[in-house]
């Protein structure tokens, strides 16, 4: 997925900002907290997972998901959302 595709979704960004604060949530309170049905942030979990800087573990049914700091583009990305709630 490209820097393009990461940034071009709002619902994306305000996940990844949304696990940079808060580190670990399920599926449902990231979609309460986004403002997105539980469709949409399972397909923005999707993408976001499958380039790299979200992870989920699974308790049965229930995932939980993490921002992927140990990614090196994830490092990047929170410390930009970091500097930017910062300063505005």
């Amino acid at each position: 997925m490209s820097i393009e595709d990461i940034f071009s979704s709002k619902g994306r960004v305000r996940i990844l900002r949304i696990l940079v604060e808060i580190e670990e949530l399920n599926i449902s309170e990231i979609a309460r907290r986004a403002g997105l049905n539980y469709t949409t942030t399972n397909q923005h979990l999707q993408a976001l997972e499958n380039a790299g800087l979200v992870r989920h573990k699974r308790f049965g049914r229930i995932r939980i998901f993490r921002f992927n700091e140990e990614d090196s583009r994830g490092k990047l990305i929170k410390k930009l959302i970091e500097n930017w709630e910062t300063n505005k």
